[in-house]
């Protein structure tokens, strides 16, 4: 009988426990049917939020737009297909876009891009937060 038992590390059903983890890959987010999402990371280091975006195969100076309101960032990507006769491609195109809320608003000075091996990088400033400091609030007697 106990030969019987499934090994409990086995997943029933593990394509679609794929296919949930990977964030829904086949599905378009809000704005279109066309409209695919780009997969992110955010990250802190040296003062900076960090957002990687992956695009492959992007040319960053006419394909990707990135624009910042609010607390609110967005990178926009449209990847054209060429008009060359394919006998099979898994390759994505049309429009690609993502939005990350930053917990403070981005400034306007200091936001670096850049794009290589197919990552794009946003690295956007930390606000400078008000210092904590200790003090005594004097308790008053009403007259």
């Amino acid at each position: 009988m106990a030969g019987s038992l499934l090994p409990r590390h086995r997943v029933m059903l593990p394509d679609l426990i794929d296919w949930l983890g990977s964030g829904f890959p086949t599905l378009p987010v809000r704005g279109g049917p066309d409209l695919h999402p780009i997969p992110i990371e955010v990250t802190e280091e040296d003062g900076h939020y960090v957002v990687r975006a992956e695009l492959p195969g992007m040319d960053p100076e006419h394909e990707i737009e990135i624009t910042a309101e609010g607390d609110v960032l967005t990178v926009r990507a449209e990847h054209t297909e060429s008009k060359q006769d394919k006998q099979h491609s898994e390759f994505r195109y049309g429009s690609f876009q993502r939005s990350v809320r930053l917990p403070v608003p981005i400034p306007e000075e200091g936001v670096e891009a850049d794009y290589q091996d197919g990552i794009l990088t946003v690295r956007v400033p930390l606000a400078e937060q008000a210092k904590e400091t200790a003090r005594s609030i004097p308790v008053k007697r009403p007259e």
